[in-house]
């Protein structure tokens, strides 16, 4: 079965679909989604990438990220992905959208209206091996230092977003006192 995204404007507005090679192989705009599990200790849950992924092999990055099918919700998908790629289950809620442009490696461009999804669970992942390496937790402020001081370890999607990752993660983390 072949994946197929869904191509929308710079409004995320739905027009057309193609398959998800073609539209990195011709940085076509389509929407993605990007999920962050927060730890009650306030860590953020990375994967880093399985090492035979078409592009951006071993990279560390948030949680899950994917694309949802043509005719799916953005919501429904997160709830899929999550389970098939880490294994658990989470309330996640919507927090941002944003556009990004990005070479990633063998031709491929990600070029996507990307909704961020955040949620917080201590419940361990399993995640799936053709999917993820490995997993780890790590506190906001030594991802940031590790960001600047190692970013080629990291998605490029990971590094566009995460000033804004960091201003909502405040912003959630405030409510709680």
């Amino acid at each position: 079965m072949i994946e197929e995204v869904i191509l929308v404007n710079t409004s995320d507005e739905v027009i057309g679909t193609m398959p998800k090679l073609e539209a990195h192989l011709h940085g076509k705009l389509h929407r993605a989604f990007s999920i962050f599990i927060f730890n009650t200790s306030r860590q953020l849950l990375l994967q880093q990438r399985a090492f035979d992924k078409y592009h951006s092999p071993g990279e560390w990055t948030n949680t899950c990220c994917s694309h949802p099918r043509p005719g799916e919700e953005t919501a429904d998908a997160t709830v899929r992905r999550l389970q098939e790629e880490m294994g658990m289950e989470c309330k996640m809620e919507p927090v941002f959208s944003f556009h990004y442009r990005a070479e990633v490696g063998d031709g491929l461009i990600e070029n996507e209206y990307d909704h961020v999804y955040f949620g917080t669970s201590d419940i361990l992942p399993q995640p799936n091996s053709e999917e993820v390496s490995a997993f780890r937790y790590v506190d906001m402020d030594e991802l940031k230092a590790d960001l600047t001081e190692h970013p080629e370890n990291y998605t490029a999607w990971l590094k566009i977003s995460f000033e804004q990752v960091l201003f909502h993660y405040h912003k959630m983390f405030a409510k709680e006192f």
